[in-house]
């Protein structure tokens, strides 16, 4: 959709914001809203934020390009782990992607407070080690699904997770570093937590491609688990999924979770 409105009109034409995550939560230059509407309805707006670079280094137009094709994502990957979008709107000043409102808490913390009791990502880890596994299980399912549509993930981190502790359901956010189909890495680093990257996202050349998605989930496993004492087999699984050498790791999302079911269940 389509009109004149600025972002802050069409916020005003929604209803109420009522959170804002910005800089403060991530350094992608994105901003998302919490609106409600008139009604009582809860949604999320997604937009490209200022027109200057983001912290990261981000040009705006490449954040609108980034917000375009995770809508284009997830209209085309439905998955439970994915909000949906209810609609794209295309405004004076940008593009803001319009989702149901999620009551869930953003699994990144800053590196400080990562074992902070009152911070949601020391909260989950601190789970049942049933209901982290069966939580996660639900990412790696959405990214055979991902996988199976051509799309290899990028910026994969724990501030693209949110956990409703009360209905015990994740939500996997950001897609807007996924691409379609294998890629080479033009740039050396790329964007992306340091605790999830694989090595080939460090090294200008290399080729970026389902076994970098593994390599990432694997680090989510590793990172979510790690207070708990895991079975050998599950041990063993994120030993290989995070493998140095491509070659060397599990060799697709798919063959991720059928090495999964065996383990888990």
């Amino acid at each position: 959709m389509s009109d004149h409105l600025t972002t802050a009109e069409l916020l005003s034409s929604l209803g109420t914001v009522f959170q804002v995550f910005d800089e403060r939560t991530q350094d992608s230059g994105h901003v998302l809203y919490g609106v409600q509407t008139p009604g009582g309805e809860r949604l999320f707006v997604k937009t490209a934020g200022a027109a200057h670079p983001s912290p990261g280094g981000t040009t705006f137009a490449a954040r609108v390009a980034a917000l375009r094709r995770t809508a284009t994502v997830q209209l085309e990957v439905p998955h439970p782990a994915l909000i949906p979008v209810q609609r794209v709107h295309e405004g004076a000043d940008g593009i803001a992607v319009i989702q149901p409102w999620f009551p869930g808490d953003l699994l990144r913390a800053p590196a400080g407070r990562r074992n902070h009791p009152q911070e949601a990502h020391a909260r989950f880890r601190a789970l049942p080690l049933p209901e982290i596994l069966a939580s996660l299980g639900n990412i790696i399912d959405l990214h055979v699904l991902l996988a199976r549509h051509g799309w290899v993930a990028g910026d994969f981190y724990d501030g693209c997770l949110m956990y409703d502790f009360a209905a015990r359901e994740i939500r996997f956010m950001d897609l807007e570093c996924y691409r379609r189909g294998p890629s080479r890495n033009e740039v050396g680093r790329l964007p992306g937590s340091t605790r999830f990257m694989a090595p080939e996202e460090f090294t200008r050349g290399a080729l970026i491609d389902g076994r970098t998605t593994v390599f990432n989930l694997g680090r989510m496993l590793s990172i979510f688990t790690d207070r708990h004492a895991l079975p050998g087999g599950l041990a063993a699984l994120i030993a290989q999924a995070t493998a140095p050498d491509p070659a060397a790791r599990i060799q697709s999302p798919a063959d991720l979770r059928m090495r999964w079911r065996d383990v888990v269940g």
